[in-house]
Parts: structure tokens; C-alpha cells; sequence
């Protein structure tokens, strides 16, 4: 995998002088149908002897038009660049959208992108692309513009899937309704958390379930419930098949904020430091209040070996 060059902002980029091919949009979740946009420029910059970069931005622009119900991202911005460097991206421009920035016009939009990457050869884009004060420029008006400045543009048909174009929106109420299958067949690979292990009040290895409990606060939250799910780690052992609860646990106590609780199906090589990734395979049950502990024990138990099942274990 690439690990990107990042660059907070158009004016910070510090490239070779070779053709730059350039996808631009927010790509939430770099979906199969962004997919199509970023590896354009990739095999446009790999035929060319450039360099395959993606300008984001962020926050997304809903931060700033409306606060109050702003969209909630799929992947964070780390998560985001590992999954451009995933498709071969060499480099990420994050710049950031101000009200500057919104008030640029569309007209104006490609000449101050040409300014600050002046080796600029190609720009890739959706076909729903918009760009400018008022979102203003479209498809058609990108060709126009980049013409002038003799820069090619290519323009990705959206992708379908059932019937549908596939979307960010999409996906993110696939995530908020605990349909991790659905998700992943739009996503094209499987939701995953990451973080840190940390320690936890060992409520669950009294019980007999010990669980890793994960430092992971998604700006979109998924479904509270119990999943079946896959943990690894940089440890070589593979994606080991596990069940999770991730929720405010209301039967122990009535959190405030959520928390990702794993129990591994087979024996658990990670503890407390040690950063994994925890991939969401399917939704079991929503989370509710038990009436003890004992009650909440059983469940689990129930919860284990339906998470057994889906894996095929015995």
C-alpha cells in the first residue's frame, strides 16, 4: 500500500515537477463508485510518468452552511487518505473549505487551482460533480474551464447497484440501521474500526466473556447493538472471528458516550496498547436493558454462538 503525501491546502503542495492528474471531490467512504474516478487518474498518471493526487476537502461544506445538522463522515480523515493510498494515490490535498473558499466563483474555481499546481494535467471528477459560489459550475462548465487552460477532464458515470446509484448517503443509512452487509457491497470492503485497546472495568471477564475495549468515537455513529464481527492487529494473526457490542451497555451502567466492546472467538493475543482493527460483518441484535446480569450473561452466551455460526465455527 502507497502511504500518501498529504498537504493541508492548495498553497502548502510541494510535488515533483511531473503532470499531475488530479481527482477532486470529498470521496466520503471511497466507495466503488468513487473508485472509478480515483483510479482514472491513477492509470492516467502511471501511462503519463505523473503523479495520481486527490484534493478533499474539509470539513464537508455542510460544516459550515448548516451547523446544526451537519453530515456525519464515514471514515475519518486518516482512514479516508490510507484508503486513497489503497488505489495507489501518491498524494492528498486536504484543503480546507472556509467561507473563502465557498464564495470563489465558478469561473474562478480551475484558475486557482491551476495557481497553485501549475504542472496540472488532468482532472477527474462524477458526473454529478459541482463546484463554485452556489454550486454553481457543473460538468460541462469544468470542461469549458479547463479547456482554456489546455487540461483534460474526465468525468466517471455514476455506478449502480440494485438499481440505484451508489452513494455516500447510501451508505451511511446502511451504517445507521446495523446493515454492515449492505454497507460493504457499496463501500466494497468491509466497515472497519480502528484504534487503540484500553482498558476497560473487566465487567465482562467476570462474566466469562473478556472483552478489548477500543478508543473509537466515529463522527457516524452505527446502529448500538451486537455484531459479528473480525479483529486484527500488528500482531501476524489474521483476522480473528469475534462477537461486539457497541453501545451505552444500559443493564451495567448508562453511559454517555458509546463503547466497542470485542470478544474474540478464538484465543485473544491482543490486550490494553495495542492498536487493532475490528471489521463489522453482520448485525445480530439491537442493544437493550437486561433485567440483571445474570439475564445479560445468557444473552451473550446466545450472542457467541450466533457470531459462532456466521463464521461456520463449531
Amino acid at each position: 500500500m502507497i502511504h500518501p503525501a498529504q498537504f493541508d491546502g492548495l498553497d502548502r503542495v510541494a510535488l515533483p515537477p511531473s503532470p499531475l492528474h488530479v481527482a477532486i471531490g470529498i470521496f466520503d467512504g471511497v466507495h466503488l463508485g468513487h473508485r472509478v474516478v480515483i483510479e482514472s487518474a491513477v492509470q492516467s498518471a502511471r501511462h503519463s510518468g505523473g503523479v495520481p493526487v486527490v484534493l478533499t476537502f474539509a470539513p464537508h461544506p455542510s460544516v459550515l452552511f448548516t451547523p446544526d445538522n451537519p453530515v456525519r463522515m464515514i471514515l475519518d480523515l486518516p482512514s479516508k487518505i490510507a484508503r486513497l493510498g489503497s488505489l495507489g494515490v501518491e498524494a492528498v490535498v486536504v484543503q480546507p473549505f472556509t467561507r473563502d473558499l465557498a464564495a470563489v466563483t465558478a469561473e474562478d474555481f480551475v484558475p486557482l487551482i491551476k495557481r497553485h499546481l501549475p504542472r496540472l494535467a488532468g482532472v477527474y471528477v462524477g458526473d454529478n460533480f459541482r463546484f463554485g459560489k452556489g454550486r454553481k459550475g457543473d460538468v460541462a462548465l469544468l470542461i469549458q474551464e479547463c479547456r482554456r487552460h489546455g487540461i483534460s477532464v474526465f468525468s466517471a458515470p455514476r455506478v449502480n447497484l440494485d438499481g440505484e446509484p451508489i452513494s455516500s448517503t447510501r451508505i451511511r443509512d446502511r451504517i445507521q440501521q446495523g446493515d454492515m452487509k449492505g454497507a460493504a457491497a457499496l463501500l466494497g470492503y468491509v466497515y472497519t474500526a480502528e484504534g487503540t485497546v484500553v482498558h476497560g472495568k473487566h465487567l465482562g471477564r467476570t462474566i466469562g466473556f473478556p472483552t478489548l475495549n477500543l478508543a473509537w468515537s466515529p463522527d457516524l455513529r452505527p446502529l448500538y447493538g451486537v455484531y459479528a464481527v473480525r479483529v486484527s492487529g500488528t500482531k501476524s494473526y489474521g483476522w480473528l472471528p469475534a462477537v461486539a457490542n457497541y453501545g451505552l451497555r444500559p443493564t451495567v451502567e448508562q453511559a454517555v458516550e458509546p463503547r466497542l466492546e470485542v470478544h474474540t472467538l478464538v484465543a485473544c493475543p491482543y490486550g490494553a496498547g495495542d492498536p487493532i482493527a475490528v471489521e463489522w460483518v453482520r448485525f445480530l441484535r439491537p442493544e437493550r436493558k437486561f433485567a440483571d446480569v445474570d439475564e445479560l450473561r445468557a444473552q451473550i452466551g446466545r450472542d457467541v454462538a450466533a457470531a459462532r455460526a456466521e463464521f461456520s465455527l463449531p
